[in-house]
């Protein structure tokens, strides 16, 4: 699934050939995919396309009347071009018929991707927690949303609540540079390491966009940022920073790598068993 340096990056490229064009057609192919329902989302036609930004994993279009698109692409989406002289992509499921003669193609090959018409688009996120890059996420903030959670920082950093776009790879890739196990509770961080997290949490998204996002399969093909993970994906590997192999193991049914040395887990060292998380039930990588 794309996470906020990918959308980012997907923002960025479709700007400049978007912003000001008309929306003359939608041609729903997978009516599913569209919310509250294809009808709704029809009142996107005939609008001219004013902004293109992002909210969290949101795709989010501005269009004229105040009205806006939020695209998920969720676990396989792409957004294409299509036109007179570009081929349809393949798995096609939501096209916009352009002014220009050209069409902004949702390609899905697992049809989870999800079209959003809305006019409040603040009620439509209500549910969602602030921007990492935000300025109104401060060090006391963030460390005041983190003391009032008990929750394993991992999944907590995951949920979209709490924080707003992130997802596995960067979570495992801030949680590395704070030197934090993914099963530190949230509530047991002082206000340093609350502050370290943040600011390696917009390091690494930061750098994730100047990568243009991370490629690790053909759903998301033009990332560089692989290149420079220091431990997803990095099982066995060296740690940059140590030395110790990488560890990948299962939390909460998700991946998670980390380096032992670097991020003690929990319990092991210098945690208070008041501190302590239950066992935890994982499987071999």
């Amino acid at each position: 699934m794309p996470e906020l340096p990918e959308v980012e990056t997907i923002a960025c490229r479709l700007r400049p050939d978007l912003v000001g064009r008309r929306i003359l057609q939608l041609e729903a192919r997978w009516p599913k995919s569209l919310w509250p329902s294809p009808e709704a989302v029809r009142a996107c036609e005939g609008r001219q396309v004013h902004r293109v930004d992002r909210r969290g994993k949101h795709l989010l279009l501005g269009l004229s009347g105040g009205s806006w698109l939020a695209i998920h692409l969720r676990m396989s989406g792409r957004m294409e071009w299509a036109g007179p002289h570009l081929p349809e992509p393949r798995h096609a499921r939501t096209l916009w018929h352009l002014d220009d003669g050209r069409c902004l193609v949702m390609a899905d090959a697992r049809k989870f991707g999800r079209v959003i018409f809305t006019q409040d688009l603040a009620g439509t996120f209500v549910d969602l927690g602030p921007e990492p890059l935000g300025d109104g996420l401060t060090p006391a903030v963030f460390a005041a949303r983190l003391q009032a959670r008990d929750r394993a920082i991992k999944p907590l950093l995951l949920d979209q609540t709490f924080l707003a776009g992130l997802g596995n790879i960067y979570t495992d890739e801030a949680l590395f540079r704070a030197r934090l196990h993914p099963l530190t509770p949230a509530s047991a961080l002082t206000r340093a390491e609350a502050t370290a997290l943040l600011t390696a949490i917009r390091e690494v998204l930061r750098e994730g966009i100047a990568h243009c996002g991370t490629s690790l399969d053909w759903i998301y093909p033009d990332g560089r940022m692989q290149e420079f993970l220091r431990v997803y994906g990095r099982a066995g590997a060296p740690c940059t920073a140590c030395g110790a192999p990488i560890v990948r193991a299962v939390l909460g049914q998700r991946g998670t790598w980390t380096c032992p040395r670097c991020q003690p887990e929990p319990g092991v060292s210098g945690y208070s068993p008041r501190h302590a998380l239950p066992a935890r039930r994982t499987r071999p990588p």
